[in-house]
């Protein structure tokens, strides 16, 4: 009995959650199986496939369940919106989330969400990617997601550590996604991109697996405004596999494994001359078109996972484990005569670690949930730095560099417990409240008890209303700290101006969130949402260095304060959505890695309230999709707006802002229906319609290594064939 009222209540609430789409395939393949002559022995598997497609269906409704999104602002990608951006699955995964509400995006494929720099989470089925070294990689593919999900604000205390934002992506599987196609995609700077995906199911075992590898010579964002940019090729490399097995009507195992390998160019900046006036080896000039730096950059993670349906229980156990390194190699004597300093740098980091996240329903009104999650890292920094002597002047001595050699390693813990109730007050109004206790041992040694609560009211069936508070803790990323000996540097020309370099700490902060959705039609749907955000020891990144990476650092004080607006309509043919929002990140005194900065910033911002570098006040994004039924074809455009990332200004760090920009992308699919296999799929992508130039970087600003102009226009092709 318990398992046939699982069944019948899986499926009531796949209908609901999915209007009945579900159920409806169900209903049809138990139709189709009724009107097929009468199964033999030797013919048993129809009745197999149908008991095991709604087992996975049903599961997946569970594991949903396990970790609701009870009072956050959540904005979802399904797969079919995926499909209709301009490029599709051959678009970065970071392209398809600046179509979301508050998205900024930055250089090196960076995005901020709602005024925060990164602290970013990913999640796969659920489970916690950790996160990596990698700035520009991108270790996931978009094509590996069946949706994506986008959860902000005052987030349910299942949700720890990265908070700006969750990534949370739901895997194709072969259950879902039954078959395969292989691609091949390029066209405008050597753009070539060829791919394959494959899924099904092998008696109990679902398996899904898909790769790419891509090569174009605009790897990293071109420093000019010039079409081609000088030095930036790039060669990556990404597979991923999914597996899993039904134990039996109410339990799952599930692997996870993916992989990531990039090589990149660093691009120039033509024209430029060695302003240092510093000699080495007797030469004092070199070409900056000339130069010659590199990064590699590699991600492999593993998941494993265990799914039970016990009754009025569910839970999910899993064990994880991520690699990721990034080595940079510099040109010597290009390096040398433009910065002072030639580094070479590699950065190593392995996390391991497990998360168990479980529900219970208590009675009809109260949903008890709690679970836990606990990562070890280890991870090892390695320099080798060329530079010249200097006397206590800073006047050079010598045209011979000398190598100063620095390397640490460290082992950090992070691990956070929660629990909450689901109180479902009155029939339209529901509470949720909770909280979660963090601890980090790494270079920092803190925690935190955060309260969290979210109330959802539901007036109409048209009309939703949700308000919550949460008290976050964000340590800063383990892999990112890696202590540099700054006495090494003494009477050198790397000698920093400033030697104070205090632990960067975890961030405390409170925030406010409320916000509401509204169905005006069928298909109509507009919403709207402000949130704010009080920081203590508010944590910031900066490229300091040639080397692309990140170095957190601490403003003592902070805040962050927005506004979202958010329309979409669905109808027929016709898909539109259109987004708006309007924020403001300052902070005041920075407290830790002080050496990075120039005393000036320093003693200005211990002062003053100043905005933050990725600070953007105006952030827009909209699309539009039309599919004309007679031909198959589908039009679809794109468009995201920004009024600009800081600059700095004479005596203002971060005291102006970019010009505003814009940027049309557009796309046009046609189905080919052969007969051979699934049939074909063409496509053309043209991004950056107009053609605008625009910064998105001009190589000011607190923590800003180097100007970064958006893509100029590009125009791509491609061909699928599905089987």
């Amino acid at each position: 009995m318990p398992s046939q009222h699982f069944r019948r209540r899986g499926i009531a609430v796949l209908a609901g959650r999915f209007g009945g789409a579900v159920l409806l395939v169900s209903v049809a393949s138990a139709a189709a199986f009724a009107q097929s002559p009468p199964a033999t022995e030797a013919q048993p598997e129809p009745s197999v496939s149908l008991d095991l497609d709604v087992t996975a269906r049903q599961l997946d409704v569970a594991r949903n369940q396990i970790q609701p999104r009870l009072g956050a602002s959540t904005y979802e990608f399904r797969r079919q919106t995926i499909e209709q951006q301009p490029q599709g699955d051959n678009a970065p995964l970071n392209q398809v989330l600046l179509q979301a509400p508050g998205v900024a995006q930055d250089s090196f494929g960076q995005l901020h969400v709602r005024g925060d720099h990164a602290n970013l989470q990913f999640r796969l089925n659920g489970v916690q990617l950790p996160e990596g070294i990698n700035v520009f990689g991108q270790a996931v593919e978009t094509r590996l997601a069946n949706s994506i999900a986008l959860i902000t604000g005052a987030l349910p205390a299942q949700y720890g550590f990265r908070t700006a934002g969750i990534i949370d992506i739901q895997t194709k599987t072969g259950t879902l996604d039954p078959g395969g196609s292989v691609s091949m995609y390029g066209g405008s700077h050597e753009w070539v991109q060829p791919s394959f995906e494959w899924g099904g199911r092998v008696g109990q075992l679902d398996y899904f697996v898909t790769g790419e590898y891509l090569h174009n010579t605009i790897g990293i964002e071109n420093p000019t405004s010039s079409y081609h940019p000088i030095h930036d090729e790039t060669d990556q490399y990404r597979g991923f596999a999914y597996l899993s097995g039904i134990i039996d009507p109410t339990a799952r195992l599930t692997g996870i494994f993916g992989t990531s390998r990039s090589q990149y160019q660093i691009p120039n900046t033509p024209g430029l001359s060695p302003g240092l006036g510093l000699t080495v080896n007797g030469i004092n000039d070199f070409s900056a078109a000339a130069l010659n730096e590199n990064q590699r950059q590699i991600t492999h993670y593993g998941i494993a996972a265990l799914q039970e349906k016990l009754g009025p229980m569910d839970f999910q156990w899993s064990a994880f484990q991520r690699y990721s390194s990034v080595y940079f190699t510099p040109d010597p004597l290009g390096d040398l005569l433009f910065n002072g300093i030639a580094q070479t740098a590699y950065r190593r980091s392995i996390a391991s670690g497990t998360q168990f996240d479980g529900s219970y329903q208590l009675s009809p009104d109260h949903t008890l949930r709690a679970g836990y999650f606990l990562q070890g890292e280890r991870s090892t920094s390695s320099t080798s730095s060329l530079v010249l002597p200097t006397d206590e002047t800073g006047a050079q001595t010598s045209d011979q560099p000398i190598n100063i050699l620095d390397s640490t390693g460290k082992t950090g813990w992070l691990g956070g417990v929660y629990a909450q109730d689901e109180w479902k007050i009155w029939p339209t109004v529901t509470l949720n409240f909770g909280a979660r206790f963090d601890e980090v041992s790494a270079f920092t040694h803190e925690s935190q008890l955060s309260p969290r609560v979210n109330i959802v009211w539901q007036p109409t069936s048209a009309t939703t209303i949700h308000a919550g508070y949460a008290r976050y803790f964000t340590p800063p990323p383990f892999e990112l700290v890696a202590p540099t000996t700054i006495q090494l540097f003494a009477n050198t020309t790397a000698a920093p101006a400033v030697t104070q370099d205090d632990t960067v700490r975890a961030e405390r902060s409170h925030y406010f969130d409320v916000g509401a959705t509204q169905i005006v039609l069928p298909g109509l749907k507009l919403g709207a949402d402000t949130y704010y955000k009080m920081a203590k020891n508010l944590i910031d990144e900066g490229q300091f260095g040639a080397p692309i990476i990140l170095t957190p650092f601490n403003y003592q004080r902070g805040y962050a304060v927005g506004a979202e607006l958010t329309a979409s309509y669905d109808i027929d043919n016709w898909s539109l959505y259109g987004n708006f929002a309007v924020s403001q990140a300052e902070g005041k005194n920075i407290v830790s890695g002080q050496f990075n900065f120039a005393p000036d910033e320093l003693d200005y911002i211990a002062t003053h309230f100043i905005h933050l570098d990725h600070d953007q006040t105006y952030t827009g994004s909209g699309g539009v999709a039309y599919t004309i039924p007679w031909t198959k074809t589908r039009l679809s455009a794109s468009v995201i707006f920004g009024s600009g990332l800081r600059s700095s200004t004479a005596g203002v760090p971060n005291g102006a802002s970019l010009p505003d920009y814009e940027q049309v992308n557009l796309s046009i699919v046609q189905k080919v229906e052969t007969g051979i296999f699934k049939g074909l799929e063409l496509r053309l992508d043209v991004v950056n319609l107009l053609d605008q130039k625009y910064e998105i970087r001009n190589g000011t600003g607190v923590g800003v290594g180097a100007p970064q102009f958006g893509p100029r226009r590009a125009i791509f092709a491609g061909l699928t064939q599905r089987f």
